[in-house]
């Protein structure tokens, strides 16, 4: 159903005003920093937000948002506009390699945990908690079949959320995992024309997904993590909420336990209680 009756031409420029507010309200909600360059990047988002609920242009729509009170219905949908959610199989991959040779076995010796906890904290459509799933499920069957492990995987945008639950993707997005991982782990479609694969069920069922905010006061995403991945993240972030977002990880992290960051991302100039151990890889001491 249509929120605003069509009245004038589609306006296809966001006013300086607007997107102050917008930019204002996507840092205070997410995080998310949105510099004056991002504004043609910001239009092209909310396009199908203005089609979708039925304003004709940017001015309208905003007045809704800030001035009508419609975050309280847009609010999300807003978000999942403008998150970014780029995402592979097996990214970066010398951290699961770290993970295979050297975090899991010190895992396995340093705690006594029936079950490996770990936590994808911005996990996008589910690449990274199934690559992480697969990794753990083999690496435990050769080395601990006595042993357990879960993967949480939380993300802000509720879009995304929903494809990585159901587990299905197109083939070529598989292509890095391994042959024998994609036997094992990994659901060919019937209809060879889709193209389609599916994570197989046994891996779907030690992945939980839920939505969470890397900006709330705290996690609660219960006992300690022996691992979390928070990748590619911090980049859209300043240092202050930097600072926050990855004390508050750690807060979540056995001592002993490791953090993963992505690759082109840095803790220099941030007070955490963290050792470096490998290139974008931390413990938590």
């Amino acid at each position: 159903m249509s929120i605003a009756a069509k009245s004038q031409p589609l306006d296809d420029r966001l006013s300086q005003r607007n997107f102050n507010r917008l930019a204002k309200y996507i840092y205070d909600y997410s995080g998310i920093k949105m510099p004056p360059n991002k504004v043609t990047m910001l239009e092209g988002r909310l396009r199908r937000r203005l089609r979708v609920t039925g304003f004709d242009n940017f001015d309208a729509y905003c007045d809704y948002l800030f001035e009508a009170d419609g975050l309280a219905t847009e609010s999300l949908h807003l978000i999942d506009s403008v998150t970014t959610n780029k995402t592979d199989f097996f990214r970066e991959p010398k951290h699961f390699e770290y993970l295979v040779e050297t975090g899991l076995p010190d895992i396995l010796q340093t705690f006594g945990d029936r079950r490996i906890r770990t936590w994808s904290s911005a996990c996008s459509t589910g690449a990274e908690p199934y690559t992480m799933a697969m990794v753990l499920a083999d690496f435990l069957a050769a080395s601990a079949p006595e042993r357990e492990f879960f993967v949480l995987a939380t993300d802000l945008s509720t879009e995304v959320l929903q494809k990585a639950h159901k587990g299905i993707y197109t083939a070529d997005l598989l292509q890095p995992v391994p042959a024998a991982m994609m036997q094992r782990y990994v659901m060919r479609s019937a209809n060879r024309q889709r193209n389609e694969v599916r994570i197989a069920p046994q891996l779907r069922s030690r992945v939980g997904f839920a939505r969470l905010n890397l900006m709330d006061a705290s996690y609660p995403v219960g006992d300690l993590m022996h691992v979390i991945f928070c990748r590619n993240v911090m980049i859209y972030f300043d240092k202050p909420t930097q600072q926050r977002v990855l004390s508050r990880l750690c807060d979540c992290l056995l001592p002993g336990g490791y953090l993963l960051i992505g690759h082109s991302e840095t803790v220099a100039g941030l007070e955490l209680p963290l050792r470096q151990v490998a290139n974008t890889i931390f413990k938590r001491v």
